[in-house]
């Protein structure tokens, strides 16, 4: 017997209409399990540990963990934010890059990330969405005030805010998700009332997530995310100029002692791009964005490649989603111009998001690479801010690039105009 289409609909979203891409429930504050004791107690002291310049002696002599005593899903999430972090801090956190990570990170964070779909590096779901603790249980999440995070790498309320910015923009995405359903449902029952309605309210929507946003200018420095914090986001692909001209090597303690090829990865770091909200707000939409330069490069693109880093099932979700999106082409087919107005509401509201985090870039960024770190560092330390967030020199002018490693700027403007571009 043949579903019907409201079933298929809600078979697609089940719980994301209702709790986004956050975890059903508070991540996991701690492994309870005493034999994870020594991870704890290293991501709890992990900012004093880079700032003495301990972390990698500390690591080194961490014992081989096994992952045998991760039971549910929360317990293998939180041991992913605690393996993200302190591989990050491994490999950045000296006076160079560090390009090998010993097997007390590598064996037990390869086994977690096949299990979790995902690379084995910081990913935006192991920094903020399973990272994030609140106040009480009751506390409104879509408020950054009400959170806090686990695991830090700095120990700053301006790293913390980074983060629970981010995590109170995917709880205000939720209601964003069930009207994503709702429209669809509209458009396979050829409703374009309740399509219009239903996109004036994205809009209305989309608009709240921007304002979330510009509360980052509350508690965020941007010294303190550029110098101290951005470094240890950043990843080991394209970072041959910063020390890294391999990537990073996954050292499992082979009892042969050779190298394996396969064992040499080269990453994207963290970064919002690999946001499953953020994806699925342009799907929905119907928006398509080509390479950098404008041109549809061939494989595929740095959005379509972000997709590797997040878990599965959200991955998943954003394939169906992207098989069913049909909103555009039923507004572009559609004779009612009120119907046409409410969908370029929304693209409009897309578009001040985007708009809002290009200015937050300029200022936290490009502006905060021009000016020194007002933390004074060892003649013999690689400014790492600087190394790692360059690309390598085009004539005489040097690139910013982002932690997921793009040409930073000129890719975030071209995403901006796609968007501008799918008003119809």
């Amino acid at each position: 017997m043949l579903q019907s289409m409201d079933a298929v609909l809600n078979d697609l979203f089940e719980s994301y209409a209702e709790q986004g891409f956050l975890s059903d429930g508070p991540p996991l504050v701690k492994l309870s399990d005493p034999y994870y004791e020594t991870w704890e107690d290293i991501a709890s002291q992990l900012p004093n540990l880079i700032q003495t310049s301990q972390i990698r002696e500390t690591i080194d002599k961490m014992p081989v963990y096994t992952t045998e005593h991760l039971q549910t899903e929360p317990e293998w999430r939180r041991a992913c934010v605690i393996m993200g972090y302190l591989a990050h801090a491994y490999i950045w956190g000296g006076e160079t890059p560090k390009d090998r990570l010993p097997p007390s990170i590598s064996k037990p964070f390869l086994e977690i990330s096949v299990h979790l779909e995902l690379p084995p590096c910081a990913t935006y779901a192991g920094l903020t969405l399973w990272n994030f603790t609140h106040s009480h249980p009751e506390a409104d999440i879509t408020d950054p005030d009400n959170l806090h995070v686990q695991t830090s790498f700095t120990g700053t309320k301006d790293e913390e805010w980074f983060m629970v910015i981010s995590v109170a923009v995917e709880a205000k995405g939720i209601k964003l998700i069930s009207l994503m359903r709702d429209a669809f449902k509209a458009v396979a029952a050829n409703d374009v009332d309740l399509l219009t309605a239903l996109l004036y309210r994205f809009a209305d929507g989309l608009s709240d997530l921007t304002l979330t946003l510009k509360r980052m200018y509350e508690h965020n420095k941007p010294a303190v995310f550029f110098h101290q914090l951005r470094p240890f986001l950043a990843g080991s692909k394209n970072m041959g100029h910063a020390g890294l001209p391999r990537g990073v090597y996954y050292d499992v303690g082979n009892s042969d002692g050779v190298e394996r090829p396969e064992n040499w990865f080269q990453l994207s770091g963290g970064s919002n791009a690999q946001s499953s909200l953020i994806q699925a707000l342009d799907i929905f939409l119907g928006i398509k964005h080509s390479a950098t330069d404008g041109k549809q490069a061939a494989g595929p693109s740095f959005i379509q490649q972000m997709r590797d880093y997040m878990p599965g099932p959200h991955r998943r979700f954003l394939e169906d989603l992207s098989a069913r999106s049909n909103v555009r082409s039923f507004v572009l087919d559609s004779p009612v111009q009120q119907l046409k107005d409410s969908y370029n509401a929304a693209v409009n509201e897309l578009k001040a998001f985007r708009d809002t985090h290009i200015q937050m870039v300029t200022r936290y960024i490009v502006m905060a690479s021009r000016r020194p770190n007002p933390v004074e560092q060892g003649k013999d330390r690689m400014n790492l801010a600087t190394a790692s967030s360059q690309m390598n020199e085009v004539g005489a002018k040097t690139k910013l690039s982002g932690t997921g490693g793009t040409d930073l700027i000129p890719f975030l403007k071209q995403t901006r105009d796609s968007v501008q571009d799918a008003k119809c």
